[in-house]
């Protein structure tokens, strides 16, 4: 027997739960990375997604005595993912954990280690997850109740009265969450709190709302974002993409400024990608010789003009080596991950050789995805067929041009996105395909 009661498991059949949770962990991390690679496209995404779930439910085969004695005794892992996992597993299996436990480990977890079970708690199936979590939003630590707020958006679960109260929270995080849990924002408060925090003087506070008013079709959030000027920060990312996405020429001409500045450059080559524009990809080029930016300008390029970067249009790894830092220096300075280390090296000469001959059926003034003109098939092909890193801020335009009626979790299952794309296929002829100028006013 164990310590709990319920009795112990052989140990050849432990041996292959034990499996189970260590290729559920590997998997996890594989997934998550490929959530945001420029090398996975959703199909590819879904079938790694597949393999976790398999060993996902296989632990949840083991029931009870599998909980109390492999996953249980998880949750202290120091594997972030193990404890994902583990933890995913049992709010799968109401025998082995209620909601009202989870919410219990999460009271009594520091802050620092709470990313895992927030990760675990936004992708369960349980549909009485969100509702256990809930108390959790009384909290006076601002950065538990923004990690709380962030759950119930991720699962669209954020009550509207609780959420509108404390977008006054004096803590930045806790209102930007709470405006992502009210996207689209209700139609009265378009009239009143948008308004002011719109003019927040907190960079990131406007963005949110920026972000949420145009979901909501506001006229007032883009003429705020058109008037921004970008910063190198997170926040100065978006509001460059959010102008790229529905701006015209002259915004554009804005974008092209903020690349010619060393603080603002990487950014904004993110943002010119999704502008789509000739003169976009013009500078793209340009770029292409300034090492630690040729990668980032190659993507971009491809994607406003359909160039595959592949070869003969990239330096190949040999090529490439005397870029790497050197070993000494790697090693005493190591790197995280970052999807765009995966990014291919673009060659300037072919791809320049390239242009040359393309430039010409590329229109001024108009905005082209893949190499070709900017429309909402186009702009549902890129979610179904498009590379993972990009998705995210595509997903961000169709709930814009939706006016939020189509809203796609990028970072969830994929038979939950399936669903809402499904939805966005079925609306597409009603969606505009015009710039936000146009749709929302000067």
């Amino acid at each position: 027997m164990s310590s709990n009661g319920t009795p112990r498991m052989t140990l050849p059949l432990m041996d292959i739960y034990e499996e189970h949770l260590d290729e559920a962990t590997f998997l996890w991390g594989q997934w998550e990375r490929a959530l945001v690679s420029p090398g996975y496209n959703f199909s590819q995404t879904a079938i790694l997604e597949q393999r976790l779930l398999s060993h996902l439910d296989g632990l949840t085969v083991g029931g009870t005595p599998v909980a109390h004695e492999l996953l249980r005794p998880a949750l202290a892992s120091a594997e972030p993912l193990r404890v994902s996992a583990a933890l995913w597993t049992m709010l799968a299996d109401p025998g082995s954990m209620e909601p009202s436990e989870a919410t219990q480990l999460w009271e009594s977890t520091p802050l620092e280690m709470l990313a895992p079970l927030q990760r675990a708690i936004q992708l369960s199936w349980s549909a009485r997850v969100g509702e256990a979590v809930l108390p959790l939003l009384k909290t006076q630590e601002a950065s538990r109740q923004a990690m709380v707020l962030e759950i119930l958006a991720f699962r669209r679960e954020t009550p509207q009265a609780s959420a509108v109260e404390l977008l006054h929270h004096p803590a930045p995080p806790v209102i930007t969450a709470a405006l992502r849990g009210l996207q689209p924002l209700p139609r009265a408060f378009l009239q009143g709190e948008l308004h002011r925090l719109l003019a927040d003087v907190r960079t990131d506070v406007r963005t949110a709302a920026i972000e949420a008013g145009l979901v909501s079709g506001s006229r007032e959030a883009w003429a705020v974002c058109s008037k921004e000027v970008g910063v190198p920060t997170a926040a100065g990312r978006k509001l460059l993409v959010l102008q790229a996405l529905g701006g015209n020429e002259r915004t554009v001409q804005r974008l092209l400024e903020s690349a010619g500045k060393v603080d603002t450059q990487a950014n904004a080559l993110w943002a010119l990608g999704f502008s789509g524009q000739r003169q976009a990809a013009d500078v793209c080029l340009d770029l292409m010789n300034q090492k630690p930016l040729a990668a980032l300008a190659g993507e971009a390029f491809s994607a406003i003009t359909g160039l595959k970067l592949e070869e003969p249009y990239t330096i190949s790894a040999q090529e490439d080596w005397e870029s790497l830092p050197p070993l000494e220096e790697e090693l005493e300075h190591p790197l995280e991950y970052r999807p765009e280390d995966d990014l291919p090296i673009p060659d300037r000469t072919a791809v320049s050789n390239w242009w040359k001959e393309a430039r010409k059926e590329f229109a001024p003034g108009v905005r082209y995805l893949r190499g070709r003109a900017f429309t909402i098939k186009g702009l549902l092909e890129e979610l179904d067929q498009g590379p993972m890193r990009r998705r995210h801020v595509y997903a961000l335009e169709l709930a814009i041009r939706s006016q939020g009626a189509c809203m796609i979790q990028t970072r969830g299952f994929s038979w939950h996105q399936r669903k809402a794309l499904a939805q966005a296929h079925i609306a597409q002829t009603r969606l505009p395909a015009s710039n936000f100028f146009q749709l929302l006013g000067e």
